[in-house]
């Protein structure tokens, strides 16, 4: 190989190094760019979207588990809430301000009455069937009934009735919708069942709401 062959082959040769370098910092800088991109997206989702909650305590027996774990759509998904949803609530004078888990039982403008001596709940008249409950409601917590839910609220009890602290405290009462963080949509991860101490697999799924 001439003088000059090589020289022209070391030239050659040094462009290709830089051109090398610069491909592989614009590959770590689109990587960097986008992983930065998939750590905002997933805060923004688990933040302003969907929450992960865990049930603490007994009070949604026998449909819902100390333990368990839930996927909660937030307020700007939920929509209108309804009868029958399973909402998490966090009011900061109410159970030292920690979420509590409950089933929306009446909305605004429907009035709740209760038979205490009988354990049935009407809604504007009419007695509710609730498949749902683990034993019929017949504790009485110093809400004065029949009780007509302002605007903007929603009357909630716990599906283990006699076992809950919910909208029959006076304290907590009907509950503005604002201090819903959201509704219960799927069961991720199911806790240690009361009765058996078993952890049911076979739970896990979406977590439906009741026809009216």
């Amino acid at each position: 190989m001439s003088e000059n062959e090589q020289d022209k082959r070391l030239e050659e040769t040094a462009g290709e190094e830089p051109a090398k370098e610069e491909k592989s910092g614009r590959e770590a800088y689109e990587w960097v760019q986008a992983l930065v991109c998939s750590v905002l997206a997933v805060v923004v989702l688990f933040t302003f979207v969907i929450r992960l909650i865990g049930v603490d305590g007994y009070s949604m027996v026998p449909t819902l588990q100390d333990g368990d774990r839930l996927l909660v759509t937030t307020s700007l998904l939920s929509g209108e809430y309804r009868y029958g949803d399973i909402v998490i609530i966090q009011k900061g004078t109410f159970a030292d301000g920690d979420p509590i888990v409950k089933r929306v039982i009446a909305t605004e403008g429907q009035t709740v009455d209760i038979d205490f001596a009988n354990g049935i709940v009407y809604v504007d008249g009419e007695a509710l069937g609730e498949p749902y409950i683990n034993e019929p409601t017949y504790t009485d917590e110093g809400t004065e009934f029949p009780l007509t839910v302002p605007e903007g609220s929603i009357f909630v009890m716990g599906d283990n009735r006699n076992r809950s602290d919910d909208s029959r405290n006076a304290e907590l009462g009907t509950v503005d919708t604002r201090y819903v963080i959201g509704r219960a949509v799927f069961l991720l991860f199911p806790g240690a069942d009361e009765a058996t101490g078993k952890r049911n697999f076979g739970r896990i799924g979406l977590i439906g709401g009741v026809e009216a």
